[in-house]
């Protein structure tokens, strides 16, 4: 394993393009605007060799790579859910207002993530919860899979037992015998648009965790099931009525290869203001960059913030009917290959934005930098929150955004003529 494994000058975008496309599928990329300094672009396996303990690699000042070390704190379902959990304990102890609980014991500020379990280790307190409500769907997925494998809705215990028996388990005390799942009470009212269930898909990038920095991507995507939703138990294993992952639509009967069964989030916008109406939809896309905030928020502690290092996640956020987003999972690896030509033309200026943003100015990269590119070089990213900035606003800052009271700092707007308020904690 070498990772100064060469140099590529690019001679058009499309041979850039191409590149990126190919060395993807081979685990890495390589990408290099001259001849002087390499940008790599990195799978989350090469990561872990070089950062690994037994590899000894350190990496020089003007090396920039595209992963945190430990980036499985957020990444990882099972460590996400343990982690946001971990946050809002801790905010309990301190006493902040952010953790606090109606009447029946729900956070009313931090309740965006399912209910959720660690399989095989919470099998009992599985139960006692299921047994509450048992007509309750449930969905099973592997900790360390993604792309939809492996994943799998069950409606009874019994489902539970089969499954334990055919990963070859007779017990759910040893987790050493088998892979990890974790199982979260599914989300049986979603969001329909034309009788299709969809999620979001969001990318965001963090140039650094101490202090906390972090920016959001205008132009996600909403990717559609090819089949009508029904809440009905007998289409619990038909999986293109309840996943939207692409990998798994694209091999339905109903797959269109134009559009790929996606949306672009400003057409989502579009479509909510039109049918909920404008405050009601500001109020949602508010409370989706807060989810995301808070989730960044919770592994900023544990997460290993070495210098070299960025990340571009994809965040995965399902809407219920209600119009109340659901956090889902965050992906390390989000794809950035293209199923479409409006796919291609997104994915080309992720990259693009994202590369101005490690390595501002195209310049040779230097680590020791302060990770604050001037406002020129975002493109299609916006400053969803700067730890810096938000500290001038005293500690409830973030309450008060969130529960939708004005603290506008500085150069902030305010909802007059139909604008809506740059949440304080952007």
């Amino acid at each position: 394993f070498r990772i100064m494994a060469g140099k590529v000058k690019w001679v058009t975008d499309i041979e850039k393009s191409v590149l990126i496309n190919n060395f993807e599928k081979r685990g890495w990329i390589q990408v290099a605007e001259n001849e002087d300094w390499n940008f790599y672009w990195m799978s989350v396996q090469t990561i872990r060799n070089v950062f690994s303990v037994e590899t000894g690699y350190r990496l020089s000042d003007d090396q920039i790579v595209n992963h945190f070390p430990n980036h499985y704190e957020l990444t990882r379902k099972d460590l996400m859910v343990k982690n946001i959990k971990r946050y809002r304990k801790e905010l309990e102890k301190e006493g902040s207002p952010l953790a606090e609980k109606d009447e029946n014991g729900k956070y009313i500020y931090l309740d965006f993530v399912p209910v959720t379990f660690m399989l095989p280790a919470d099998y009992n307190l599985f139960v006692e919860e299921f047994r509450k409500n048992p007509s309750s769907t449930w969905i099973m997925k592997p900790c360390g899979k993604a792309q939809g494998k492996g994943i799998f809705l069950i409606n009874k215990l019994s489902q539970i037992k089969k499954w334990s028996r055919d990963s070859k388990t007779s017990s759910f005390v040893s987790q050493s015998s088998k892979e990890a799942y974790v199982i979260s009470l599914y989300i049986n009212n979603p969001l329909l648009i034309g009788g299709k269930k969809f999620d979001l898909r969001l990318y965001v990038l963090v140039s650094t965790y101490r202090p906390l920095r972090c920016y959001m991507y205008k132009l996600g995507f909403c990717r559609f099931c090819t089949v009508k939703y029904t809440p009905s138990t007998s289409e619990l294993d038909n999986m293109f009525v309840h996943l939207t992952n692409v990998a798994i639509q694209k091999h339905g009967d109903d797959y269109n290869h134009i559009h790929g069964g996606k949306w672009t989030v400003s057409n989502l916008r579009l479509y909510l203001e039109s049918t909920r109406g404008k405050e009601v939809t500001n109020k949602l896309f508010d409370e989706i960059h807060w989810i995301i905030v808070q989730s960044l928020k919770a592994v900023a502690p544990v997460m290993n913030n070495d210098k070299h290092c960025f990340e571009c996640y994809g965040y995965d956020i399902i809407i219920d009917d209600k119009l109340k987003p659901w956090l889902i999972e965050v992906n390390a690896s989000p794809s950035l290959t293209s199923s479409t030509a409006n796919d291609r033309i997104l994915k080309y200026n992720l990259i693009n934005d994202t590369l101005n943003i490690a390595v501002p100015n195209g310049e040779i990269p230097d680590c020791k930098w302060n990770k604050s590119p001037p406002k020129e070089v975002l493109g299609n990213y916006e400053v969803l929150y700067d730890e810096e900035m938000a500290q001038g606003d005293g500690p409830d800052r973030d309450l008060r955004s969130r529960s939708g009271q004005s603290t506008a700092a500085k150069g902030s707007r305010g909802r007059d003529l139909g604008k809506p308020v740059l949440t304080t904690w952007k």
